[in-house]
């Protein structure tokens, strides 16, 4: 078992549990820095742990185009290659090449593309897709899927699932009869699609639950639907997927949205939330967010989030960083960045710690009352 169930609320879904990798063993519920060209932007592998990141996310869609996949099997894969040595997940790429949508064609076959860097035609197909991430040498890889857009008509939406579960058929088949090529263990996640539809996420997850994947990922959520629609597709979606496996939510990283999945039995999260914002002066607190780049600050020499026990709020002023921000050095967008990630890794490190004692729902929902008031 590479998955252990440790604690189950009594009061809701939420669970927190251990996922065990050949590169460390990840505490759940737990988020994912995105490190899409394999490296969180402006933050060192070191950093991250030190700020008690588990696991991070690199993308399979960047890597493939560059480096390449000549390049980074020469390196010996991705830990190597970024002196990573913790568990890291590589999505499919699936999700960009959605985005591509005037540049790309979807067939039986797979999907071709122009690349976004040269304009030059590629093709995804559920196998390639599963040999470029045993080149990368992620711990859990995904498989090619399509993520309709939230306002795709239901027909096109039905269809559409029904490939991607064949496309996980493929995929799971080329995965049991090709290896790991660097001595590490690799775990394969199958992705449930089917929009907002409930009878068609049903038929999705049902299926890949025949499969028999590693673990479970929601996917085409977040995607411009209500988040009530999101938590609705959640509480079906844990009646569906076997207990036993992890549950991955794709795409989803706002502090409301996390808890509120949590609460629903997701283990699993990640986002482009935290460094993006970090890098535009947004930073998160326990009390809420706030914009350093604001003149408010400029002569606020108190801490970002007083008695917040990192390294950002020891040492530097809500003025310096925004004097950093303001001048355009570097370190401002790197201490945003880092204060953060800490602030996503003590959100869902302190809802383990609350399932644990019988007390989430209380904690939640005071922490967003708090929260959502100083937003």
């Amino acid at each position: 078992m590479n998955f252990r169930l440790l604690h189950t609320d009594t009061n809701t879904a939420a669970r927190c549990a251990e996922l065990y990798t050949d590169h460390g063993t990840i505490p759940t519920p737990v988020f994912m820095p995105v490190g899409t060209r394999a490296s969180v932007k402006s933050v060192e592998p070191h950093e991250l742990k030190e700020q008690q990141a588990h696991i991070i996310l690199a993308n399979t869609y960047h890597l493939y185009l560059k480096p390449g996949n000549a390049i980074m099997e020469k390196a010996g894969g991705v830990h190597r290659f970024m002196n990573w040595q913790g568990p890291l997940l590589t999505d499919s790429g699936g999700y960009q090449v959605y985005s591509l949508s005037e540049l790309r064609k979807i067939t039986e076959e797979g999907v071709t593309f122009k690349s976004h860097l040269d304009g030059s035609m590629l093709q995804f197909t559920p196998e390639n897709v599963v040999d470029t991430q045993r080149i990368i040498g992620s711990d859990i890889l995904m498989p090619l899927d399509e993520c309709p857009s939230s306002t795709a008509e239901r027909e096109y939406i039905r269809k559409s699932g029904e490939m991607t579960i064949r496309w996980a058929e493929r995929a799971k088949q080329h995965f049991s009869l090709t290896r790991p090529l660097y001595g590490h263990g690799q775990m394969f996640f199958g992705i449930t699609q089917g929009g907002t539809h409930a009878d068609l996420r049903t038929i999705s997850a049902k299926a890949l639950v025949d499969l028999d994947f590693d673990g479970y990922a929601t996917g085409g959520m977040a995607v411009g639907e209500p988040a009530e629609e999101m938590y609705r597709i959640l509480e079906l979606s844990h009646t569906l997927l076997p207990e036993h496996k992890p549950r991955y939510l794709m795409g989803v990283g706002t502090p409301e949205n996390i808890l509120n999945a949590i609460e629903r039995g997701v283990d699993m999260f990640d986002c482009v939330i935290p460094t993006r914002e970090g890098r535009n002066g947004r930073v998160y607190t326990r009390h809420g967010k706030m914009n350093l780049r604001s003149a408010k600050y400029s002569e606020d020499f108190s801490s970002i989030d007083e008695g917040f026990d990192n390294d950002v709020c020891r040492n530097y002023s809500r003025a310096y960083i925004r004097h950093l921000l303001n001048v355009g050095e570097i370190l401002g967008l790197k201490l945003c960045t880092l204060q953060n990630i800490s602030f996503f890794m003590w959100l869902t490190r302190t809802a383990r710690t609350q399932i644990q004692n019988g007390s989430f729902r209380e904690w939640k929902e005071s922490f967003l009352e708090q929260y959502k008031r100083n937003d």
